[in-house]
């Protein structure tokens, strides 16, 4: 099947992303001694809430550069973790670093709406900003799902409703509502950065959830630390703003049995 026209708008973004940071802050990441989560780096230690992942089969699905699989398997003991994105740039800078670091990491390059691979293969499917927000969730739901085994788990990060309302077309995020929530959905940005991203509000992103068999097992919200600064790289929402309201959320799901 031909590919959704959004899906070369956001691999050529991540190419440039790749040349511009993500490549030269890769090794980096690869080799933090902890898990952390999301623009402002916030520890595992403190949030806790990935499951134990010990001798665990992990996909993640928007995987970049894939350092967050590479905790997986080093910090996490997964027996078996696949990356699966759609950005070879990306996806060279992962393999790179697998072979330095030897940790048998399995990428794929597919979109993760479509993934080649068989029905409840997994334990944990995952996604840190990756299928999250740039794949329909009315389209990678379901491959979760059917990634999963029976009773398997689903945790993934995005950006709040409230963050995506207060994100004007141009500029950066303010203390004001810049677009309503009704409808809200699909996101095109033709800035000097383009892309599209999907951010349905809560309910709705819950209702795909259930439709497709996951029962919420947890939920949070994260506020920048108080002695947080500005990102080097992505520095929207301002670190002011994030450490008033919250800017990224966490879900937690289990696959109900069919």
């Amino acid at each position: 099947m031909a590919e959704p026209d959004y899906v070369a708008i956001n691999r050529e973004g991540w190419t440039q992303a790749n040349a511009e940071y993500t490549d030269r802050q890769a090794e980096g990441a690869w080799t933090q001694e902890e898990i952390t989560w999301g623009q402002w780096s916030q520890p595992e230690r403190e949030i806790g809430i990935i499951p134990d992942v010990t001798g665990k089969d992990v996909v993640e699905l928007g995987c970049g550069t894939a350092y967050f699989g590479s905790w997986l398997k080093r910090l996490g003991g997964a027996r078996r973790v696949v990356g699966i994105d759609v950005t070879p740039a990306q996806l060279e800078t992962a393999r790179r670093l697998n072979e330095q670091y030897g940790l048998g990491l399995e990428l794929i390059e597919a979109n993760a709406e479509e993934v080649p691979l068989p029905d409840e293969s997994f334990d944990l499917v995952f996604s840190e900003y990756g299928a999250s927000i740039w794949c329909d969730p009315a389209k990678w739901i379901p491959e979760a799902a059917r990634l999963l085994r029976p009773g398997g788990e689903l945790v993934f990060m995005r950006g709040t409703t409230l963050r995506i309302l207060c994100a004007p077309d141009e500029g950066k995020t303010t203390d004001r509502l810049a677009r309503p929530q009704r409808g809200q959905y699909k996101l095109v940005w033709e800035d000097d950065d383009p892309g599209v991203e999907f951010h349905p509000g809560m309910a709705d992103m819950l209702a795909i959830l259930r439709e497709n068999g996951f029962q919420l097992l947890d939920f949070r919200e994260l506020y920048a630390p108080k002695d947080a600064g500005e990102h080097e790289y992505y520095d929207d929402p301002p670190v002011a703003w994030a450490k008033q309201w919250p800017a990224e959320e966490i879900w937690r799901l289990r696959l109900q049995p069919r």
